[in-house]
């Protein structure tokens, strides 16, 4: 081999920027052998070695470990393989860093206690499975044993929120808030009532499930009442509360008479609980859904406009 086309240690460390004792310390390793002795004992390189270095500084610059560095090297795997792996590990890493980030976000902005702290950091570093968990355990005990309406239940498990990679510490705090709110007992306790006020109307005979375009009734019918200012005991209110007890007979199939009134009114109280509004707009901000508006003032103003007119 012609002795000019070969490269001193010297020589290599100032072309790959790695230092003589790196060098050294990977032709111990048999991962780039020097090509060849001089004649004093020095070790000296060709361009393949060269080459082998470089592949070898990027691979462990992109943290890639000397087991898998070697793999490479001899051919047992390929560096698209090696690639797409520590792409997702990467993928992995910086999900981890955001959700962090997000943490600290969320901390510095309500003044978090060091117990708040912990608890935001072990619960964003649960597996999405796991925080699914804290939400299911919440259905299984509040539904479970009673038939309550299945469609609700379905609901409740396919609105299952999901905290992205990418969360704000605004889905932070909401996830936090959440867990907080699913394992308060009083809010458990009242949603059981309703689970078993369901339970018991089904028992009854009805099976209809959930009534979306029910409540999209009221919720139109009445807020514009309330952008209006018809007070709920005005003869304003009277025609519009005859308009909406005629939807429920018809989709429940009663006599649109006082007793259908009360048994309006009845499912209003049971169902009249803020919490339930802030369970639905902290799921909205973890998913990143459009803001929910809290319908509270909505069934506020029907139930009072049906006890103004309830034995009319």
């Amino acid at each position: 081999m012609d002795d000019e086309n070969l490269l001193t240690i010297g020589t290599l460390a100032a072309r790959t920027g790695l230092s003589v004792k790196t060098i050294r310390f990977y032709a111990d390793k048999g991962i780039v052998p020097a090509t060849c002795l001089s004649p004093a004992g020095y070790r000296l390189y060709d361009v393949a070695a060269l080459a082998r270095l470089e592949l070898v500084r990027t691979l462990r610059a992109l943290d890639i470990d000397l087991a898998t560095v070697r793999r490479v090297l001899a051919g047992e795997t390929s560096l698209a393989e090696v690639a797409a792996a520590h792409a997702a590990a990467l993928d992995v890493q910086i999900r981890v860093l955001r959700l962090r980030r997000a943490v600290l976000a969320a901390v510095a902005n309500r003044e978090s206690t060091p117990r708040e702290m912990d608890l935001m950091h072990r619960l964003v570093n649960l597996s999405d499975a796991e925080r699914r968990r804290f939400v299911h355990d919440f259905v299984d005990d509040t539904f479970g044993g009673v038939d309550a309406n299945p469609a609700m239940v379905e609901l409740l498990r396919s609105t299952m929120p999901e905290l992205p990679g990418d969360a704000t510490p605004e889905q932070v705090e909401a996830w936090m808030d959440l867990v907080e709110l699913v394992q308060d007992t009083g809010f458990r306790a009242a949603v059981r009532r309703m689970a078993e006020y369901q339970a018991a109307q089904r028992a009854d005979g009805d099976t209809t499930g959930l009534h979306h375009d029910l409540t999209e009734t009221v919720r139109e019918n009445v807020g514009r009442a309330l952008d209006a200012g018809i007070a709920p005991g005005s003869e304003e209110a009277a025609g519009i509360v005859a308009a909406l007890t005629a939807c429920y007979a018809e989709t429940f199939g009663k006599a649109d008479d006082s007793r259908l009134k009360e048994w309006i009114l009845e499912r209003l109280e049971v169902a009249d609980d803020p919490r339930v509004t802030r369970y639905w707009q902290l799921v909205a901000t973890i998913n990143g859904w459009p803001p929910l508006p809290d319908q509270g003032p909505v069934f506020s103003w029907f139930g009072r406009a049906l006890r103004a007119f309830g034995r009319q």
